[in-house]
């Protein structure tokens, strides 16, 4: 049997938005996206207010490709409102069109080193206030999550914590997480053949 049409992605980054926020360790979802945009050769980034006012690109004029890369405006801990906007329009035309897309989400993973890529499709957001955001404001979405790796501090302290993924990535550290872009390639062209799908919605533990 010959393999169905491509499943259409949508490649959604969490992060702070702003210049104070840009190439922090929180922020390693938006630079991930933006290291996928460049090697895809999808165009620049543009606002787009249908899409919960997200930045977007996609690359409309390769059909085997159907991805649309998004990166969140809103600040880590609303990042669902945003989002549960802009999945709902865009879902909504894929479903027009006959093929029902998944939503992807790239954020930061406190819990592996830096530059390592850890993939999820269900379960508890683990603390992460992003995901508990998109868990409170899409309950009945499944999502494949991509988290990489930031590291952390020695201390367990929650203002340190905070310090330290609101610090300013090192160029090693942002090179490290584009070091990882060709693994995370493979992940998402799992995804679209199917081979990797999120858990329905329910599986919350773990």
């Amino acid at each position: 049997m010959p393999p169905g049409p491509p499943i259409p992605l949508f490649i959604a980054s969490l992060g702070n938005p702003g210049p104070l926020y840009s190439r922090t360790l929180h922020s390693a979802g938006h630079v991930l996206l933006q290291e996928l945009r460049v090697v895809l050769s999808f165009p620049a980034f543009e606002a787009s207010k249908p899409l919960g006012k997200g930045l977007v690109s996609q690359n409309l004029a390769n059909p085997d490709n159907p991805w649309c890369l998004w990166q969140s405006p809103s600040l880590m801990n609303t990042s669902g409102v945003a989002l549960a906007a802009a999945w709902r329009h865009w879902q909504l035309q894929r479903e027009r069109e006959g093929r029902a897309g998944v939503l992807v989400v790239l954020h930061d993973e406190l819990e592996k080193g830096v530059g390592e890529v850890k993939v999820r499709t269900g379960g508890s957001a683990r603390g992460h206030n992003g995901l508990k955001s998109i868990q409170a404001k899409m309950p009945q979405t499944p999502f494949v999550r991509v988290g990489i790796g930031i590291g952390r501090p020695e201390s367990r302290e929650p203002s340190d914590v905070a310090r330290y993924v609101l610090r300013k990535m090192t160029d090693r550290e942002e090179a490290a997480i584009g070091d990882v872009v060709g693994v995370v390639i493979g992940t998402l062209r799992e995804v679209q053949e199917g081979r990797i799908r999120p858990d329905a919605v329910g599986k919350r533990g773990g």
